[in-house]
């Protein structure tokens, strides 16, 4: 309605109302969904299953820990039931998105027998008075497109993960006589993501660290030091290196070219959801799953627009100017030392910026690519806060209502010098600075711009081309190439959206969903382990035993279950049912048409299957990755069948370690070389000169700094190995 009188009474857990025109109104609130797919035959051992229904939470959780939600649910089912009998017009409220639009499908179609044709569909993007009562004013007919794509999801969800991961339980299960019982899942967006994260380790722990050379010199004017680098900044030869060293030493620099360059950049995009959830784990380490529970505690509260977006477009008509003025009358206690007003109070008031934008003759937004056919990106009501804000909210709230104003500033001017010194007419080295001449949309992103790099020592602007520079010292220093960083829950996620897998509202469950099967877990080095390898595994996510053991084995058996392309094919269908291109049924079926190929490969492979995951799932409670299952160590290219790679296997007889090819299991090369059995071995990416055999690297034991690089080919003609020498007792000698 347009208005409604200020007496309303409460039908628990329902309120009624009464608006000017003598309409009376009911309003339910559903608690999420209250309707789930279950399989009809209920036999939990069986697959595959296709025989589907629709039924209420409260009946399918009465089995499980759910009690007082089930009771819950059970009450709003039964009496917006009774309450519907009575109604002669059914108003659908819920998000405007998928997931919302299949809530009020089934609350219309199970508990108010079919209504959902005659119904009639409020739009609107935040709980603010005039925008709900705007909605209501211009109620739509429903969206069947909408609900048709959201039920075949969740449909198709449903099959893929019940239907698999009884298949996986019961690979298990069989293969060993019933002696372990794992519930284990897959899906076909956890299957992908999950294998986002083994693929990376498999890089990471196959990385070889090549080293490498850099040198630096420090020059001195008028008693101000100034650092450069030796251009070009990687050397690859040590002998090159120290020619350069011995060359520049003690030898002043001359400059010769100042390059001066401004650099402008221009206001950040306004917030998807995606951009939100990696912009709150870069500035706070909120993760993705966190941030979007305060955002929507922030939209349920009318402070923001509906967060659950993907778009970066702010339509024109939204009344800016109405919200950065309501915006500048916010005060509130300040979470962020240093960043009070300019008062020096305790107090962070968006009062001078909101005006700064107002003296703006025009506003306007810098958009982004990405748009959302519901919804518009996240922005502030420019309501006041009813209730106080927790430490969390807060910090949310003021990076979206930073963010927002960000977006319609002028483009920031930073000013870039580089300088080239010149040392005994052929050595370049090169100095450069940056600062900040014009702040543009940055005085708004404070302090969440990035400006760390923005600072020049002030030196730099006095120089001259043709300078002389004092030598102070010339550094040399050795560094090995890093392996690509981890994941972290930040990158995953943009790994996703990258990838066209999951949605804006379902990726950070996903992820969630395999912190919680123990499939991948938060990693941090030790000083221990830097201690013992110069090739450090940075922090972040990485695989657990059990989740490694299931991609590898899915990706032998069904590689189309941890593959994006399956995955990204039925997004895209799926959204061509929204869009009205393609029907439900066509999806639906080859979808299931898909699943029974992958299903018929399950029973026929299901003692192998679950033999490969069975010791990974003895070890998983405490998230230890196993020799079994630990990617393997690569100590070089294979020199017998230059296809493979020699890697660190153990005998099944001796359990002693040795080198093998990677390639014997499938092209049968036999390349087989000792190792030491006690200390850490790795690759360097070195190869002897003698026999092409890999160089390895060798530490002794844990407090033992010395490493040792030998040839692993005991054939080798330059090795000369005392014949008792076996490797347990002592260092091999070098090459």
């Amino acid at each position: 309605s347009s208005s409604t009188s200020s007496t309303t009474r409460m039908l628990s857990p329902f309120f009624s109302a009464t608006d000017k025109k003598g309409q009376h109104f009911v309003v339910c609130y559903a608690l999420g969904h209250l309707y789930g797919l279950v399989d009809v035959g209920g036999n939990r051992n069986l697959y595959p299953v296709f025989n589907i229904k629709w039924m209420p939470i409260s009946k399918k959780n009465r089995a499980t820990n759910f009690g007082l939600l089930s009771e819950k649910i059970e009450k709003i089912i039964k009496t917006i039931s009774m309450l519907s009998k009575k109604a002669s017009v059914f108003i659908h409220a819920c998000d405007y998105d998928q997931e919302g639009e299949v809530i009020g499908y089934n609350i219309l179609e199970y508990a108010c027998n079919k209504k959902y044709e005659k119904s009639l569909r409020a739009k609107f993007s935040t709980l603010t008075d005039d925008e709900i009562r705007y909605s209501f004013d211009n109620l739509l007919k429903p969206i069947a497109r909408l609900a048709e794509a959201g039920k075949s999801r969740h449909m198709i969800d449903f099959i893929y993960g019940v239907n698999l991961s009884r298949a996986l339980t019961q690979s298990l299960k069989n293969s060993n006589n019933g002696g372990i019982y794992h519930n284990l899942t897959i899906g076909r967006v956890q299957g992908p993501t999950l294998a986002f994260v083994v693929d990376k380790e498999i890089e990471i722990r196959g990385h070889i660290p090549v080293p490498y050379w850099t040198i630096t010199g420090k020059f001195e004017k008028d008693g101000h030091i100034i650092h450069a680098y030796y251009y070009p900044q990687k050397l690859e030869s040590l002998s090159k290196a120290t020619v350069v060293v011995d060359a520049c030493k003690s030898q002043d620099g001359k400059i010769t070219e100042i390059k001066i360059q401004k650099i402008s950049v221009g206001p950040p995009h306004p917030f998807s959801i995606g951009d939100l959830q990696k912009e709150a784990y870069r500035i706070f380490k909120f993760s993705p799953s966190y941030t979007l529970s305060i955002a929507e505690k922030l939209y349920l509260s009318a402070l923001i627009s509906y967060p659950r977006t993907s778009s970066q477009k702010l339509p024109s008509s939204i009344n800016y100017s109405k919200i950065i003025s309501g915006l500048s009358k916010i005060n509130f206690p300040s979470y962020f030392a240093g960043h009070g007003n300019e008062n020096g109070d305790n107090t962070n008031s968006y009062g001078d910026m909101a005006m700064r934008l107002l003296s703006k003759e025009h506003l306007s937004a810098n958009e982004g690519s990405k748009s959302d056919p519901a919804h518009p990106a996240i922005y502030p009501t420019g309501q006041k806060p009813k209730a106080k804000l927790d430490e969390t909210e807060l910090k949310l709230y003021d990076l979206i209502v930073k963010r927002f104003f960000a977006t319609f500033g002028d483009p920031s001017i930073t000013e870039q010098t580089i300088i080239t010194i010149l040392v005994k007419n052929r050595h370049n080295f090169k100095a450069e600075g940056k600062r900040v001449l014009y702040e543009g949309w940055m005085y708004f992103y404070k302090p969440y711009a990035n400006t760390s790099n923005a600072e020049m020592p002030n030196i730099l602007s006095t120089l001259h081309k043709g300078d002389i520079l004092k030598n102070v010292d010339i550094i040399l220093t050795e560094k090995l190439t890093q392996p690509p960083a981890r994941f972290n829950q930040s990158s995953l996620l943009e790994k996703m959206e990258k990838e066209k897998i999951g949605t804006k509202a379902t990726r950070s469950e996903i992820i969630n969903t395999l912190f919680k099967r123990n499939y991948i877990t938060n990693t941090v080095v030790t000083s221990k382990e830097k201690e013992l390898n110069d090739q450090v595994l940075s922090t972040g996510i990485k695989p657990t035993d059990i989740g490694y053991e299931i991609t590898q084995t899915m990706r032998k058996h069904i590689p189309n279950i941890v593959s994006t392309g399956l995955t990204r094919s039925m997004e895209e269908q799926l959204d061509r049912i929204e869009s009205g291109e393609i029907k439900s049924e066509l999806v639906l079926d080859h979808a299931k048409n898909k699943l029974l190929e992958a299903l018929v490969i399950f029973k026929e492979n299901q003692n192998e299957i679950g033999a490969q995951i069975t010791g990974a799932v003895k070890t998983t409670t405490g998230a230890v990755v196993t020799p079994k299952s630990k990617p393997p160590v690569i100590l070089g290219a294979c020199p017998t069948c230059n296809r493979g790679n020699l890697i660190v296997k153990k005998s099944n007889k001796t359990k002693k370690r040795f080198a093998g090819c990677s390639q014997y299991s499938t092209d049968k090369c036999w390349a087989t070389a000792p190792l030491p059995q006690k200390g850490t071995l790795k690759g360097t990416g070195k190869t002897c000169t003698t026999c092409r055999w890999p160089i390895i690297q060798s530490r002794y034991s844990r407090h033992e700094k010395h490493q040792w690089q030998f040839c692993i080919n005991m054939q080798c003609p330059s090795k000369q190995v005392n014949s008792n020498n076996n490797f347990k007792d002592a260092p091999p000698k070098q090459c």
